[in-house]
């Protein structure tokens, strides 16, 4: 898993001059939302981020919190570009918006391998706790059940 999140990073890293390559402050003069600009700023915050948390992650694979909070992070990115793509397409150009559909898209692969790996890592995680579970409560049993009688030596007093 430490490669394909190698791999998440780098495709991220590829994203920011797609991003800058971005110019919302003019489409917000031709009439665009400005909200244009805080997506693009916060895409490049988010970029940043999953560059990050996928190298921490890396180092260690097993912590599942941070894999869940990775792929969030990644499906809120996705959210992000694809209104960014849209005001590419309408106030830069469809070239400039499909370069950045494509990009993005070089990373589905990964990106369905780290859901596929958190919903195995997910599974494992129960059953742990299942097999704990068991074990404790056989554990409380055994320290709950009644003390054996004490044994006789067989010799009458």
């Amino acid at each position: 898993m430490a490669v394909v999140l190698q791999e998440i990073g780098a495709h991220a890293g590829r994203l920011l001059p797609a991003l800058n390559h971005l110019n919302p402050p003019a489409w917000v003069a031709m009439g665009a939302s400005d909200t244009y600009v805080d997506q693009q700023e916060s895409s490049r915050r988010q970029v940043l981020a999953v560059i990050d948390e996928a190298q921490a992650l890396s180092r260690n694979p097993e912590k599942l919190s941070a894999a869940l909070q990775l792929f969030f992070r990644m499906e809120g990115l996705e959210t992000m570009l694809m209104s960014l793509q849209e005001g590419a397409r309408k106030y830069q150009g469809p070239q400039v918006a499909q370069s950045l559909a494509a990009l993005f898209g070089e990373g589905g692969a990964n990106r369905e391998r780290l859901r596929g790996y958190i919903v195995n890592l997910a599974a494992e995680r129960e059953h742990q706790f299942e097999v704990m579970d068991r074990e404790a409560q056989r554990c409380r049993a055994t320290l709950m059940a009644p003390a054996p009688p004490p044994k006789t030596s067989g010799r009458k007093k």
